[in-house]
């Protein structure tokens, strides 16, 4: 029997079917758009996602009949969620991770102890706030919420069975409590909500049910074949590349980019807190993690895309553009906080820019620049968690963004680390097809993930570049200083 792997992004959606040996047999994507009704606002339709949740599941799932698939678990983009009726249907979009409406209330937050509870600092992203915005801007639906799901117990429901959320992407809510691993009871009052109304959480690797056989036999999976807790995307990803200790991080290149450390128990150092750092559960059950991370990464390679390029997004049309890029690093600076930035800074309000620009600078060394400043962000990160005590000697890339070479190298040489790239980039499905493979056939995680996580190749930094990029990323720091001031009489 096989396993399948469910990845649900922010803009897209995939499904990998694994052997019993971790072989790739079959996998499938779809895209869906976010939407933007108001500036500030980013969304997504869930009875779209959903529906296309289940196509790709049906795709791959169609061609494995010879290795039906009897287990699957989902990787799920954090923070979003959506609420449903008595009767299961949505009552307004998913507000994604990048929108931005709540401000106001995280402005307003007068709520004790939250980074002690829920290993998170303030910040618009996160659920709790976009819920505080829902009870007070839409009342009338406010009464009509039956329950609130993420994506990842929308897809049990999707799936017919009565839904969980994992412990990793509860915690991305702001509404649960990382010591206890349990829905924070003064979180939920403050919020106005009941734990009724929430799915129950539970550790990643959990049979959550058994999917109704006349769904299965519509998706062509195994009759009896059962849902699994997977997790917030970027734990699963690390799960399934193998960033599992300390001194090997993971770093999901995606819509957005993320450094995944791991650690052994909750971790609340002040110097992870004041640096926006969170602290949860992991998708290793009885491992933790924390994130450091920008809001910008792929979706950058997209706006270029169209509006440099005037292409549709696209592989091949990557490829020709990065091609475009010179071999020398760039004497432009690019901050790139075109959603805002992550971590250390949570600052949605300092704007991109592109200092440099000549009449002889010609398109690829812009988008050099542009990937260059993407990971002068994510360095700070790096020196921030080294001065944690949590310092990384290897990462380990998985996402859209492992496949190209010329990107890693530019990792490589201002990180001034090897980067490695898995045999499977699609980590995040991997991971859960790990979680739902050993639930489903009581196999030790860890020992399964050894055989079926293969290394491919390494990109060691060139030093010449290393010196001009370690000065570079100073000067990084003093024009986002500028900057700040700047936009905060200009904007």
């Amino acid at each position: 029997m096989s396993t399948l792997g469910l990845d649900v992004g922010t803009s897209g959606c995939k499904a990998v079917v694994f052997s019993a040996r971790g072989e790739p047999l079959a996998e499938a994507a779809r895209a869906y758009a976010v939407e933007s009704p108001r500036p500030g606002w980013a969304e997504l339709d869930p009875q779209l996602v959903g529906a296309r949740c289940l196509e790709v599941i049906r795709e791959v799932a169609s061609r494995c009949t010879d290795d039906p698939v009897d287990a699957l678990a989902v990787s799920s983009q954090g923070e979003a969620f959506t609420g449903v009726d008595a009767k299961g249907r949505p009552l307004f979009n998913a507000m994604v991770s990048s929108d931005s409406r709540a401000l106001e209330q995280v402005n307003a937050c007068e709520i004790d102890g939250l980074y002690e509870t829920t290993g998170h600092t303030p910040y618009p992203i996160f659920s709790l706030f976009k819920l505080l915005w829902l009870r007070r801007e839409r009342p009338d639906v406010w009464r009509q919420v039956a329950r609130f799901l993420c994506f990842e117990d929308y897809v049990h429901y999707c799936l017919g069975v009565e839904p969980a959320i994992s412990y990793s992407l509860a915690t991305r809510t702001m509404l649960f409590n990382v010591r206890q691993a349990c829905w924070d009871a003064g979180l939920l009052e403050a919020c106005g909500i009941h734990e009724a109304q929430l799915s129950r959480p539970l550790s990643s690797g959990e049979v959550v049910g058994v999917i109704p056989k006349a769904l299965c036999r519509e998706l062509h999976l195994a009759s009896g074949a059962v849902v699994v807790t997977g997790g917030h995307d970027q734990v699963c990803a690390a799960l399934g590349c193998g960033a599992v200790r300390s001194g090997i991080a993971a770093l999901g290149s995606g819509t957005v980019e993320c450094i995944i450390a791991s650690f052994s128990h909750p971790v609340m150092k002040p110097a992870l807190r004041d640096n926006n750092l969170c602290t949860y559960a992991h998708a290793m059950p009885g491992l933790y993690a924390t994130l450091a991370y920008n809001l910008s990464g792929g979706n950058v390679l997209q706006w270029y895309c169209r509006q440099w390029l005037n292409e549709t997004p696209s592989e091949p049309a990557y490829e020709r553009m990065l091609a475009e890029m010179p071999a020398a690093p760039t004497g432009l600076m690019v901050l790139p906080y075109f959603t805002g930035s992550g971590t250390p800074r949570f600052d949605g309000q300092t704007p991109a820019a592109i200092l440099g620009l000549r009449l002889g600078t010609h398109r690829g060394e812009i988008l050099k620049a542009l990937l260059e400043g993407l990971c002068f962000e994510l360095e700070s990160n790096l020196r921030i968690l080294d001065g944690a005590g949590l310092s990384v000697d290897e990462l380990r890339v998985v996402g859209g963004g492992a496949k190209n070479r010329r990107w890693l190298q530019i990792k490589a040489d201002v990180f001034n680390l090897p980067v490695s790239v898995p045999q499977v980039t699609q980590a995040g499905c991997l991971g859960v097809a790990l979680l739902a493979r050993a639930a489903r056939y009581h196999e030790p995680l860890e020992a399964l993930a050894a055989e079926w996580i293969r290394p491919g190749e390494t990109l060691l930094p060139c030093p010449e570049r290393v010196s001009f990029y370690r000065e570079r990323a100073t000067l990084y720091g003093e024009a986002y200083a500028s900057l700040c001031e700047l936009s905060k009489k200009l904007f």
